[in-house]
C-alpha cells in the first residue's frame, strides 16, 4: 500500500442504530478522514480521526462561491464477512473530472480510493448486514480559504464521512410517481451538469418541492435549451424500455455520468438487450406510453440502485407504466447489481473491491 494514514480512535464511541429503523443519511459513524491542500505542500496530512464538527472561518470560500464537490458510494458486508466497495475507481475518475471543472486541485485517484478504504476499515463494524442496508460513503472537497473575491481558492479540505443507511425509498423497490418539469431546468450545455457538485442539487430543490406538492416523489428533467429532451430523474439517471429497446440520455455534458448507469448499460449489453444512449423527446415517451410500448421506466443511482417508475405526469396528462408495478427487467437489474455489491453474485467484471 502506497499510503499509510495515521488513525486516532475516538474515546466516546456512539451507540449503533437499529438496522430495522435506519433512514438515509441521518446517522454518522465514529470516525472520518480528513486531509488538507495548499499550493506549497499539495495534498498532505491525511488521517483518520474522530467524527466531529469543523471549525471554519465565516469568510471560507465554500460559503460564498460554492467551490466544492462531493461523491457517493457504498460499502457492503458479505455473508462471509468481507467488506466490499463497488467500483470506487469510477468515483475517483469522476472526482478528477469534477475537480477540473470546479478549479479544485487534482487528487490522485489511488489516494482517493485508499482514503476511503482507510476510514471504512476503521468503522467497518458500523456496516449493517440487514438486507437492503449498507454503509453510505460521502467523500467531499471544500474550499476553506477565507476571502471575499471571485477566484479559485488556494486552500481546501478533502474529507470522507460514513453513514449506515437503510433503503433510499422507504417503500423499497415500489414504483415511484414522477412529475415532468417544464418551468425549471437542471443544466445547460457548457454548465456543470456532468459534475458532482452541491449547486446542481440546490438548484433543483424548488422543482422537487413543486412535485411533492402535486403528489409526486421526484422530477424528470428536460433539457435546458429546447425543453423537450428527457435527461435525469431528480438525482438519478433515467432509463426507458420501449418495445425491446432500452434508451437513456447520452453523456453530452448536461447529465451526471452515473456509475450505476454505466453498470446497467454493461449488464444490458451482456444480456443481449438492445440499449441506446440517445436523445429522446418527452413527446416520444408519452406517445410510447399511450400506445402501450413504454414497457418499463426506471432510475439508476448509488442511493437507490434501481428505482422503478410507475407513473409520469406532464402538462396535465398521465401515463401509467406496467400497471404501476415493478417491471421484470428492473427487478432483474436490481437483483444482479445488489447481488454483486454484497458478494452473492459472482463478480466476473472485477467491479467489487475488498477493503
Amino acid at each position: 500500500m502506497k499510503y499509510n494514514f495515521p488513525v486516532t480512535k475516538t474515546n466516546n464511541p456512539k451507540q449503533k442504530p437499529d438496522p430495522d429503523t435506519l433512514r438515509f443519511g441521518q446517522v454518522f459513524t465514529d470516525h472520518m478522514f480528513i486531509m488538507e491542500y495548499d499550493p506549497e505542500k499539495g495534498w498532505h496530512n491525511g488521517r483518520v480521526q474522530p467524527y466531529a464538527p469543523l471549525q471554519l472561518d465565516p469568510a471560507a470560500a465554500v460559503f460564498h462561491y460554492a467551490q466544492e464537490m462531493f461523491e457517493g458510494l457504498k460499502a457492503y458486508k458479505s455473508k462471509d464477512g468481507r467488506v466490499l466497495l463497488f467500483r470506487p475507481d469510477m468515483n475517483a475518475k469522476r472526482t478528477t473530472n469534477t475537480n477540473e471543472r470546479m478549479c479544485i486541485p487534482h487528487i490522485d485517484e489511488e489516494l482517493f480510493v485508499e482514503a476511503i478504504k482507510a476510514v471504512v476499515d476503521v468503522d467497518k463494524d458500523w456496516i449493517p448486514d440487514k438486507k437492503g442496508t449498507s454503509l453510505y460513503i460521502r467523500p467531499f472537497i471544500i474550499a476553506d480559504e477565507p476571502f471575499l473575491g471571485v477566484r479559485p481558492a488556494d486552500h481546501f479540505l478533502f474529507m470522507v464521512i460514513l453513514s449506515p443507511v437503510g433503503p433510499y425509498y422507504a417503500g423499497g423497490l415500489a414504483p415511484t410517481k414522477i412529475y415532468v418539469e417544464n418551468e425549471f431546468v437542471r443544466a445547460t450545455p457548457g454548465g456543470t451538469g456532468f459534475a458532482k457538485i452541491g449547486g446542481n442539487y440546490a438548484a433543483g430543490l424548488k422543482s422537487q418541492e413543486k412535485a411533492h406538492e402535486s403528489g409526486y416523489e421526484q422530477v424528470l428533467w428536460l433539457d435546458g435549451v429546447e425543453r423537450k429532451y428527457v435527461e435525469e430523474i431528480g438525482t438519478s439517471n433515467a432509463f426507458f424500455k420501449i418495445d425491446d429497446e432500452v434508451i437513456t440520455a447520452p453523456l453530452t455534458g448536461t447529465i451526471l455520468p452515473g456509475i450505476t448507469r454505466d453498470s446497467v448499460i454493461n449488464l444490458l449489453k451482456q444480456w443481449g438487450i438492445k440499449v441506446a444512449e440517445r436523445r429522446m423527446t418527452i413527446d416520444e415517451v408519452f406517445d410510447a406510453g399511450k400506445e402501450g410500448k413504454l414497457v418499463e421506466m426506471f432510475a439508476t443511482g448509488t442511493a437507490a440502485v434501481i428505482s422503478p417508475v410507475g407513473e409520469l405526469s406532464w402538462k396535465g396528462e398521465k401515463v401509467v407504466i406496467n400497471t404501476g408495478e415493478i417491471g421484470e427487467l428492473s427487478q432483474k437489474l436490481y437483483d444482479e447489481l445488489y447481488g454483486l455489491q454484497i458478494g452473492e453474485v459472482e463478480d466476473k467484471l472485477g467491479w467489487t473491491v475488498e477493503v
